[in-house]
């Protein structure tokens, strides 16, 4: 399979367009909207029925509470 290469393009340090200042003025649920979408793409699924999470995988649990961090040290392994 041949890569098609008129979807890239190549610039110039001085003509390269600032992504970075568009995403900025992007609020951030159009930021996250545009996430999304890009990992339904990525993972292919559906982006209005994104999969389940897997409960045998993840899973909510009690922690400690840690007020200090010397605290840290003393957590069990």
């Amino acid at each position: 399979m041949k890569m098609d290469k008129t979807v890239f393009s190549s610039f110039k340090k001085e003509e390269e367009p600032n992504d970075f200042k568009y995403w900025q003025s992007k609020t951030v649920a159009e930021r996250l909207n545009a996430a999304a979408y890009l990992n339904s793409i990525a993972y292919g699924y559906d982006v209005n029925h994104p999969p389940k999470v897997d409960r045998t995988v993840f899973s909510m649990g009690k922690h400690e509470d840690f007020n200090d961090i010397n605290d840290l040290e003393n957590l069990k392994e």
